[in-house]
């Protein structure tokens, strides 16, 4: 086949295409990188680039792995986006405030009651996606008052055992509905 054939003169391992189209559509090809056109392998006279090879997945097949959740025990989104979204093994939760599920209010206007609550709706977002605080790899925290961070971290290392997800902390302008605090988070599925 030719592209074994192709595989092996650029000393790339063999992939079993056959299987591969079975399981997802999927593009491959074999090239140079390139950006905006230009080539950036070098004239004949010069070394050569390392050819590599290349797999995509189509926008199609994409749609059917990707699961929304949602849950009644956590607030509703505030807008046109999901509580959180499963995909490849991977659940996206997204940036989750200090809102009590039953009326959509504060739970108060204090960091720390909402940085209790942020954590109790994101634990309720990871169940209903059947993951937990242990599953969670990174967080992303936007406190409208980095002068916070340390009583944000006293209530934070209470729900994340060790080793702790890789984070992320910022200070930001504003946050929705006038918030103190926003965590996001990525976790890792079974």
């Amino acid at each position: 086949m030719a592209w074994s054939a192709a595989a092996r003169s650029f000393q790339m391992p063999a992939i079993d295409v056959g299987a591969l189209r079975n399981r997802l559509p999927l593009a491959a090809g074999v090239g140079f990188v390139s950006f905006a056109g230009v080539n950036l392998r070098r004239s004949a006279s010069a070394s050569r680039s390392t050819p590599f090879a290349s797999l995509g997945i189509s926008t199609d097949s994409i749609a059917s792995i990707k699961e929304a959740i949602q849950t009644e025990k956590a607030p509703a989104a505030l807008g046109p986006y999901s509580q959180a979204i499963k995909a490849n093994n991977m659940l996206f939760v997204s940036g989750v405030l200090g809102l009590i599920p039953e009326t959509g209010k504060f739970v108060s206007d204090s960091v720390e009651d909402q940085t209790e609550q942020v954590l109790k709706n994101m634990g309720e977002i990871l169940k209903a996606s059947g993951a937990s605080y242990s599953s969670v790899v990174k967080t992303t925290i936007m406190l409208s008052d980095l002068k916070d961070f340390k009583k944000v971290n006293e209530i934070y290392a209470k729900y994340f055992p060790s080793p702790a997800p890789a984070r992320s902390t910022y200070q930001v302008a504003a946050l929705p509905m006038d918030a103190r605090i926003e965590i996001e988070c990525i976790a890792a599925l079974q």
